[in-house]
């Protein structure tokens, strides 16, 4: 049985290099392992308890809440806006929290990686990240990093799945989310 790990990309830019990145994870994932991306992201509108009532929970977040329900874990790929990760990851993360202490994302294994301009490839947006998972109930990866800096130059000609060096990173970040969810499985 292969562990199913739902992608969700903080970048909504057709030709975002983190975008790219989780493709490479879906293609390059290891034997006994499935990223599949999650599309329509932009469609979920801001969390707002006044319109999280069951029965009547707008689509787009109720096709976000089934496919997270169906993953065995997640990858997260953030770009940094502005220092931290962008709003529409957030308010994924957010969607992903509810009920409270029975969201999809509670007790499965999330890991965050991502690529960024500057010179420390969005670290910090990828820790609130982390941090943000870790609140809403998901069983973060603390080890299972992967911050890759300079992203307009270094993917400028190369497709992410075509750099060797991250190919090996992302798949050794992809067979730790697999371990743990085989651990925690067991």
């Amino acid at each position: 049985m292969s562990v199913r790990i739902l992608a969700l990309v903080g970048s909504l830019r057709a030709g975002s290099h983190n975008r790219q990145l989780a493709e490479a994870a879906a293609k390059h994932a290891p034997t006994g392992t499935d990223v599949e991306l999650f599309e329509g992201l932009a469609e979920v509108p801001f969390y707002n308890e006044d319109i999280d009532v069951e029965g009547s929970v707008p689509a787009a977040a109720a096709r976000l809440r089934e496919a997270a329900g169906q993953a065995d874990a997640f990858l997260l790929f953030s770009p940094e806006y502005n220092g931290t990760m962008p709003a529409v990851l957030k308010n994924a993360i957010d969607w992903l929290s509810r009920p409270y202490g029975a969201g999809a994302l509670t007790g499965k294994p999330a890991a965050v990686v991502g690529t960024a301009f500057g010179q420390f490839g969005g670290v910090w947006a990828q820790d609130d990240a982390r941090k943000a998972v870790g609140i809403a109930g998901g069983a973060v990866l603390e080890d299972a990093k992967l911050s890759i800096p300079g992203s307009v130059t270094r993917f400028a000609e190369i497709h992410p799945a075509d750099d060797a060096e991250v190919v090996t990173s992302l798949t050794e970040v992809i067979r730790q989310v697999a371990e743990q969810t085989a651990a925690a499985a067991a």
